[in-house]
Formats: structure tokens, sequence, C-alpha cells
């Protein structure tokens, strides 16, 4: 009976049977291949989270040697202007080795020797921020500090740091720099 043909109804029923029996394969299969690239996805993200941790270190420790040098030409630049007299007396300290008495005053400016229009020498903007602390306290050291020494004397400021207790990712100390 190869020639009979189905009656109206049979044909319909069996294709939507196949049709159900496919509709299952792909929804089991689809479910599977999310599982796997959601376990793909999870994997890709546990790599790239330190990555990204470790280029934002890298990007905070370049700003911080960037307001590191900024400030210590802007001390040296003071005291180059100190030595050859470019600084009015008035506002050298006796004591300080020609050295600026605090960050501000490379801000605020001192008043220029022999310059009768008041015009202000100035070696910074503003005092860079601290991208370690987000703050604008920075550590300091005066020329009269020991080396080692861990407060500042207030005697002038020759120096600064970062007073970021961390390790750096080069292994050194970021207070270090």
């Amino acid at each position: 009976m190869a020639g009979r043909r189905l009656a109206a109804g049979e044909g319909d029923t069996a294709r939507t049977a196949l049709g159900r029996l496919a509709m299952s394969c792909v929804d089991g299969y689809t479910f599977v291949e999310l599982l796997v690239v959601t376990a793909i996805i999870l994997i890709l993200a546990s790599a790239v989270i330190p990555l990204a941790k470790v280029t934002a270190t890298r990007q905070r420790e370049v700003e911080l040697r960037r307001a590191l040098r900024e400030i210590r030409t802007a001390i040296d630049k003071y005291k180059d202007a100190a030595d050859t007299m470019q600084i009015g007396p008035l506002d050298i300290k006796v004591g300080s080795e020609g050295y600026p008495p605090d960050l501000e005053t490379l801000v605020e400016g001192v008043a220029a020797n022999n310059d009768a229009t008041g015009r202000k020498l100035k070696f910074l903007r503003k005092v860079p921020v601290d991208p370690m602390t987000h703050s604008i306290e920075w550590g300091r050291r005066s020329y009269q500090d020991k080396p080692d020494s861990t407060r500042w004397g207030g005697q002038n400021v020759f120096d600064v740091y970062t007073t970021f207790e961390a390790t750096a990712l080069d292994g050194t100390k970021y207070k270090d720099w």
C-alpha cells in the first residue's frame, strides 16, 4: 500500500509531532549553549578584573610620579631663584637655606627682588592632589631633617613624598619615591 494517501487529519498530526520533537531538541541545545557561553564569560571576566585593577593602579602611579616631579621642580626653581637673589630678602627666612617655608608659598608666590611694581614670582598654579590619598596633604622633609626622619621639622620644604603606606607594583614603598 505504498500508494496509499493519508487522510485529511493524519498528515497534520504527524507533522505536528515532528515539529514538537524538533522544538524540544532546539530548546535543550540553546540552554546548554547558554550555559557554556555564561561559563566562558565568567572565565574571561575573572581574568579581566585583576588586569583592570593593575591598569588603574599603574595609572595612579604615573599620576603620582608626575605630581611629585611637578612639586619637586617648583621647589628647585624656588631654590634657584633664592640663590640668584631673584626673591626679595624679606621673603626668605633665616635658616631656610633658600627653600620655601611651605607648599602654599610656591602657589601664592613671593615678591621679586628690586621690583617696585609688586610683581610676584609664582612656582606652582596649585598644589597637586596626591592620587593615592586624594588630598593635597603631602609628606614633607626639611633641609635640616635627618635622612631617615619620619616627621617634618617645619623649617622649610626640601622634599615631598606621598603619605600612602602601600607597596607599588614594582615592590617599592610609595613614600620612598
